[in-house]
């Protein structure tokens, strides 16, 4: 229980992974089009569980000064990734204003990036997962901690695409998707301020 809630309260906030999913849901015509992004994306968070309870965590909570380089980090790539969703279908003229022309490559290492490269996805799971663990006296004990946790990623982002058919169905002017965007990408520059805050405010105490 303690693992899934954990878990389910991370991974809950709309952040570039989440939005990712839902976006490509919400633009391919078929739901077996964005099994990939889905896989990719549980995948991902599984491998950095898995980190997290072997020990990284303990790294990463040993050294202050690189929680803060990982948080500044965390704000720029949410700025960033803000900025290309924003400009996604004035740069994509051959994808007709959307990622839903991108081949399965292509939405992998997509999948991969705001994955694995999103400093405060590593946070959360390093150092929140990671650190819950430690409660735990026995490996056994841990293992069942991640492995309810992992169960958490998995059922959310299938979860996550199916809703996207929803969106789908309500959004299949280009227009309508185009909203979509840049609901999407004033989120995460929201999610950006309030990190940036939280870090200025770590900067300051």
């Amino acid at each position: 229980m303690h693992g899934f809630l954990l878990a389910f309260a991370l991974i809950l906030p709309l952040g570039p992974q989440n939005t990712f999913v839902l976006t490509q849901a919400a633009t391919q015509k078929r739901w077996r089009c964005v099994l990939p992004i889905v896989i990719t994306a549980a995948l991902s968070d599984t491998a950095l569980i898995v980190l997290a309870i072997g020990g990284v965590s303990l790294i990463v909570l040993a050294i202050p000064f690189l929680r803060l380089v990982l948080s500044a980090a965390g704000v720029l790539f949410l700025a960033y990734m803000g900025f290309k969703t924003w400009t996604a279908d004035s740069r994509a003229g051959e994808a007709n204003g959307s990622a839903a022309s991108w081949t399965p490559a292509r939405k992998i290492r997509h999948s991969l990036t705001v994955s694995l490269l999103n400093p405060h996805a590593i946070m959360d799971t390093i150092v929140v997962i990671g650190g819950g663990a430690a409660v735990y006296g026995t490996m056994s004990d841990r293992w069942t901690y991640a492995a309810a946790a992992t169960l958490v990623s998995w059922v959310w982002f299938f979860g996550l695409s199916l809703a996207g058919r929803i969106v789908y169905r309500a959004a299949r002017s280009d227009a309508a998707r185009r909203t979509l965007d840049r609901a999407s990408a004033i989120l995460m520059w929201l999610i950006a301020a309030g990190y940036a805050w939280q870090l200025g405010r770590s900067v300051v105490s």
